[in-house]
């Protein structure tokens, strides 16, 4: 086989297609997310931080002559990153977790379980159809 009929295999496999398409929606819903918290939940938490641009609250550690040449730890940014990150993360838990519920209650619903049609001889425990009265491997009377 050459070299490009084996990479047609390979790239139009359903798994590897299934993974790419998992990967587009993936980084599109991320996005969606990331809009959801920098647009609409980190405006709330703005106004209930004492000061309003908190993110770029930080300690300057070194003063020089230049204040160009200052450095400064941006605590803020720091913690806007990690609020960030855990406001992402229960969106996701959340619509992911209702998403698995429903797919397991309506979509994979399971059947109730089937009656047995066989019984066990109590002499020689082989397997026998419910309706019979003998067993065929011992030929003892079951009830």
């Amino acid at each position: 086989m050459s070299f490009l009929s084996d990479f047609q295999k390979f790239a139009f496999k359903g798994n590897v297609v299934d993974l790419a398409v998992g990967v587009v929606i993936g980084g599109a819903f991320g996005k969606i997310v990331t809009a959801l918290v920098n647009d609409a939940i980190m405006p709330l938490v703005a106004l209930v931080m004492p000061s309003g641009d908190w993110r770029a609250s930080g300690i300057v550690l070194r003063a020089a002559a230049d204040p160009k040449d200052n450095v400064m730890l941006k605590y803020g940014d720091m913690l806007g990153a990690v609020i960030d990150f855990l406001i992402v993360a229960l969106v996701l838990f959340l619509l992911v977790s209702r998403v698995v519920k429903f797919a397991e209650g309506r979509l994979l619903k399971s059947k109730p379980p089937e009656a047995p049609t066989t019984k066990e001889c109590a002499f020689c425990l082989e397997k026998i159809p419910l309706a019979a009265t003998k067993c065929r491997a011992c030929t003892s009377s079951v009830a």
